[in-house]
């Protein structure tokens, strides 16, 4: 049903997205008329890292952003000392997604999995090793950290984690000015196409069905736009239901390759979101029915479980304190309150995840003793505790 202008606030949004496969849902939207449905005219902004698209959500160029999961919290409470911007977001837009490539030198050293990978440093790599990661607050980042840690590794002193934006990150391979990274697709699928890299492993095989991008607007603009804001979460909820039949895969494959979009070749698109997903490794390629998720198993659910987990991570590396009002901390950052009225009004039956946080090393969240589940984490940075007044 068409939704009358009359009662949105504003309708010309731009919004901004990294060229990504993960970035379907607000592509498929836009291009199959999701947005048009629910009164909206929205320009997708093709930003070049997440940094810029962070300053645009905070400097009110962009309306909305495909955010990475941590960015809403690490922009609300001002990570690295920056001036917080306090953000919303209502929605999951995918989850899992990333992997960490390593680089065909390091598969010749004889890395094969996160063991072989400490005993090279120790022996013969000597903290020589580089890894990219997209953005700080990136599950990409917090992912490989926590993988890292598990194996004894301190990403912080014994190997050097670089900032460089997606479409960089091949490149930096090939030049070889980093050994491996952990990104999106398509840039795993491309390095290993041109037998570059192999991936070590997949992000859902440390967290399965972990957050990846969500919806984020400053929530200064929620407060003055909230029909306009409950009719994206409503066009991005059904663009992502569409996301993930697997029938439109082929469909929205062409779309997000476009130039407008992605611009790369679809061959490097297709692993894991169509066909089977070779790793570079030697091994059989697998069929990974959920490396991309859009809407399945309550993927588009904001849960406040999952975004304290990724708090305690923000904190343990420390960029920021960790609250000693952490639960009105996340209740003003993670919105499942307009996510659910949104729902309900498109008659989406979706309720909450309720799913327990165990990541592969077995080691359980406990939502209700953050600090606890801190002090127990072996590597980490000195964390600091603090009231936080947003």
């Amino acid at each position: 049903m068409n939704m009358s202008r009359n009662c949105l606030e504003k309708v010309h949004l731009e919004i901004g997205f990294i060229p990504l496969t993960d970035a379907a849902p607000l592509i498929v939207a836009k291009e199959k008329g999701f947005f048009a449905e629910y009164g909206l005219e929205v320009q997708l902004n093709w930003e070049p890292c997440w940094k810029e698209l962070a300053k645009g959500v905070a400097s009110g160029r962009l309306d909305a952003a495909q955010m990475v999961a941590g960015m809403p919290l690490s922009l609300t409470l001002g990570a690295g000392g920056q001036t917080p911007v306090p953000i919303v977001t209502a929605l999951t837009l995918s989850r899992n997604g990333n992997a960490i490539t390593f680089s065909k030198s390091l598969f010749d050293a004889g890395v094969r999995n996160l063991a072989d990978f400490c005993v090279a440093l120790k022996t013969h790599l000597y903290n020589a090793v580089s890894l990219g990661i997209v953005h700080l607050a990136s599950m990409h980042n917090l992912l490989l950290r926590y993988w890292l840690a598990a194996g004894g590794i301190n990403p912080d002193t014994d190997i050097n984690l670089m900032v460089i934006p997606p479409p960089q990150m091949f490149a930096s391979l090939k030049g070889m000015s980093i050994d491996g990274y952990c990104v999106g697709e398509p840039w795993n699928s491309r390095a290993v196409h041109e037998d570059l890299g192999f991936v070590i492993t997949t992000t859902p095989e440390i967290w399965p069905g972990h957050p990846e991008k969500v919806l984020g607007v400053r929530e200064d603009w929620a407060q003055k736009y909230p029909n306009t804001h409950l009719a994206l979460v409503k066009a991005l909820l059904a663009a992502s239901e569409y996301c993930d039949d697997i029938r439109n895969r082929e469909e929205i494959l062409q779309l997000i390759c476009h130039p407008r979009y992605l611009g790369t070749d679809a061959a490097y698109t297709r692993p894991g979101f169509i066909d089977l997903y070779p790793r570079g490794d030697g091994t059989q390629p697998q069929l990974l029915t959920t490396y991309n998720q859009f809407y399945l198993h309550q993927a588009n659910y904001p849960d406040h479980q999952e975004m304290l987990w990724i708090l305690t991570q923000l904190a343990r590396w420390g960029w920021v304190a960790f609250p000693k009002n952490w639960v009105e901390v996340i209740a003003r950052v993670c919105r499942p309150d307009i996510f659910e009225q949104a729902a309900q009004e498109i008659g989406c039956l979706h309720g909450g995840r309720n799913a327990p946080i165990e990541l592969f090393d077995g080691k359980k969240f406990n939502p209700s003793q953050p600090i606890e589940y801190l002090n127990s984490l072996e590597v980490k940075q000195q964390i600091h505790f603090e009231e936080v007044f947003i």
